[in-house]
């Protein structure tokens, strides 16, 4: 009689996560403070509180914990805009501005956009992911908000994703340029909203139905 092998334990589904959140913390300190080719995954599995071998059963690369955390940072993202069709469009407009810029802007937000700009070229599947998910989806997001808007006759726009990518530039106006170069500080809460009231009566006065 074959005696039965013993049952492999496999980690519940919380100790699971509770380990990847560990090492996503440590892996974005390292990238944010190395920059992407500085950053090793020793240096990474040591920030994580982790061993290599640890790391390399929940990543692959280098290339795939950066994207993982790209990921982790947009769907924290995604969850703060509200496109709601019936909310009020000064209002949803002027949020989305407030949302789009705390998020550039954030300490860090800078960082991870300057790493991944460094690198799309050479690595240009990440650009690509990451232009998607944290740009295209937001557009098409707003693109169809304001076409439920023109719907109802209040706005007369003829292409809503043009215009869904025209209101974040607006509202990055003398804002997100200088700070990302760092030729300027990361810009109030007051000069925010300044800038984002002038951009939803820009926008408005461009699309508001007569």
């Amino acid at each position: 009689m074959v005696a039965a092998e013993p049952a492999i334990l496999q980690p519940a589904a919380d100790e699971v996560n509770s380990k990847r959140r560990q090492i996503l913390d440590g892996a974005r300190k390292v990238f944010l403070d190395l920059g992407f080719d500085g950053a090793s995954m020793g240096e990474i599995a040591r920030s994580a509180g982790v061993s290599k071998g640890t790391l390399y059963v929940y990543f692959a690369d280098k290339c795939r914990l950066f994207e993982a955390i790209v990921e982790d940072e947009l769907a924290k993202g995604q969850l703060a805009f509200n496109f709601d069709p019936g909310r009020d469009l000064a209002t949803t407009l002027r949020d989305c501005g407030k949302t789009h810029i705390a998020m550039l802007c954030r300490p860090g937000g800078g960082s991870a956009i300057r790493t991944v700009m460094g690198i799309a070229e050479r690595m240009p599947e990440v650009g690509r992911r990451y232009y998607k998910l944290a740009l295209e989806q937001n557009i098409n997001r707003l693109a169809a908000y304001l076409a439920e808007h023109v719907k109802t006759g209040e706005l007369a726009i003829d292409d809503c994703r043009l215009a869904a990518a025209q209101f974040p530039l607006m509202c990055q106006a003398s804002l997100f340029l200088p700070w990302i170069f760092q030729a300027a500080p990361a810009p109030t809460p007051e000069r925010i909203a300044e800038v984002i009231d002038s951009a939803v009566r820009m926008f408005l006065a461009a699309y508001q139905a007569k």
